[in-house]
């Protein structure tokens, strides 16, 4: 039996108290670089150069969405079949070729832009490429107006465009 003046030498690394000491900063130190990693691995895809450009075309923008409320411009698309089909309402639904765009919610490198032809029976109609599943906004482009909508892959395969 031991008596209280003789105590038991075991290695530092045996005690419980230096390794909740050691603990806390070694996972900071974790963390710190993992979060490091992820910064300089990653784009900033929503950060432009051109901000003030970009903040004067916001008003070109609001111009072709009156536009589109003004022609009472409407659409339905319909995703089948490795295409896009586009059934337009509204005074412009004479136009030869609209252009579609698919744009991705968070990664601009998905961004997908098509070109509808008009087909003999007043669709427009276009070969759609596969998109990763997700959420999608659609933006359908006239000459002087445009329409918006939402989408989430693969479970929407119709969905209305209008203005916003």
């Amino acid at each position: 039996m031991m008596n209280a003046t003789e105590s038991s030498t075991q290695p530092w690394y045996r005690e419980r108290l230096v390794w909740l000491l050691i603990a806390p900063p070694a996972v900071s130190i974790a963390v710190g670089m993992t979060m490091l990693y992820l910064a300089i691995a990653s784009s900033d895809g929503l950060v432009v150069d051109d901000y003030y450009r970009q903040g004067k075309a916001i008003n070109q923008v609001l111009k072709r969405d009156q536009a589109a409320r003004h022609y009472a411009e409407r659409g339905e698309l319909t995703i089948a079949d490795n295409a896009a089909t586009l059934q337009l309402q509204g005074t412009a639904a004479t136009q030869t070729e609209l252009t579609l765009k698919f744009l991705h919610v968070t990664r601009a490198v998905h961004d997908v832009t098509l070109t509808l032809a008009r087909t003999s029976d007043g669709h427009y109609r276009a070969a759609l490429p596969p998109l990763p599943p997700g959420r999608w906004y659609v933006q359908l482009e006239g000459a002087d107006w445009r329409l918006l909508g939402s989408l989430v892959l693969p479970d929407d395969r119709r969905i209305a465009l209008a203005p916003p």
